[in-house]
């Protein structure tokens, strides 16, 4: 399906059911920065964050009581000590939806290595996770697409172009979104470039290459602070994005920090998430612990994607 037909029919929909806010467009709004983005931003994190002991269960519940919509499970599913049913049981105790999955093995088994037997088991564990996520009602399955250490511009592209490509029928069969994250990978980006030389060009000849609106951009606030003008890189890839993940970031030291904290500019962030009109989730992906850091980090995401 044409990408364009596609996130119109998209909109529809979801207009349908009632959940885009009426929030007017970012150009008629006098100070777009500082325009709510309730109703069109919905806050997850990644399972790994919270602390909170006791079951699965008890874990969701706690995030759903610190103000999280939904949770981020990693996959395929035989990565972790939470199974398909236990998952299930999780989400019916507490109420709390999967939205989508993290790949937990594709940091060494990459999909651009030259290594075909390393590229099957890639793809493997890509088409696991797509039927996991599936399984337990998520949407969208994070993937690192590759490393530049795998070769050549060209070729750690094409190969992983054509491996996750495999997929797709399976991604289809199944309605999950390939969402793919701007991680420090070294592709795409130079990644020790100045950040005026940076352009979001490379990602989306990526993403449009697989011709799918199953395949986009998992948007890693945090991580692309390195590579300069995030509101750009939003506004340049726009419907490319199906979801976002939230940390801080400090040029001055080169670390990371609480969402809020460090020096990424979130007004801009907001304001070009307003003109590209997102409507989505947004996942949390800082250090996680106790009941009482859960509700810090569900706060700070309040304050920083303008929730309150």
């Amino acid at each position: 399906m044409d990408r364009r037909l596609f996130i119109g029919s998209a909109t529809a929909a979801s207009t349908a059911c009632g959940i885009i806010a009426t929030n007017a467009p970012a150009s008629e709004l006098e100070n777009p920065a500082d325009a709510s983005l309730a109703g069109r931003i919905f806050k997850t994190l990644k399972i790994g964050m919270v602390g909170v002991e006791g079951s699965l269960s008890d874990k969701f519940n706690a995030a759903k009581k610190a103000g999280f919509d939904a949770i981020e499970l990693d996959s395929p599913l035989r990565f972790t000590n939470t199974d398909i049913d236990g998952a299930k049981k999780a989400i019916a105790e507490s109420g709390l939806p999967v939205d989508g999955t993290v790949i937990g093995s594709h940091w060494k088994q990459t999909h651009s290595s030259p290594d075909a037997t390393m590229r099957a088991t890639a793809l493997q564990d890509l088409i696991d996770a797509i039927r996991h996520t599936n399984a337990i009602g998520g949407k969208t399955v994070l993937l690192v697409a590759g490393h530049g250490k795998d070769g050549t511009v060209e070729e750690i592209n094409q190969r992983s172009i054509a491996n996750i490509s495999k997929a797709l029928p399976v991604a289809a069969k199944h309605d999950i979104t390939i969402a793919i994250e701007n991680v420090w990978n070294r592709m795409h980006y130079d990644h020790d470039g100045p950040l005026e030389t940076q352009t979001a060009d490379s990602l989306i000849k990526f993403v449009d290459a697989f011709n799918s609106p199953l395949v986009g951009v998992q948007f890693d606030v945090g991580n692309h602070w390195k590579y300069g003008s995030m509101g750009g890189w939003i506004r340049a890839l726009g419907k490319r994005i199906v979801k976002l993940d939230l940390k801080g970031f400090s040029r001055a030291d080169g670390k990371f920090k609480k969402i809020g904290e460090g020096d990424v500019d979130w007004a801009d962030v907001r304001k070009a998430l307003l003109e590209i009109n997102y409507h989505g989730y947004a996942a949390a992906e800082v250090s996680g612990g106790n009941m009482q850091r859960l509700e810090e980090i569900s706060a700070n995401v309040d304050k920083a994607m303008g929730l309150s």
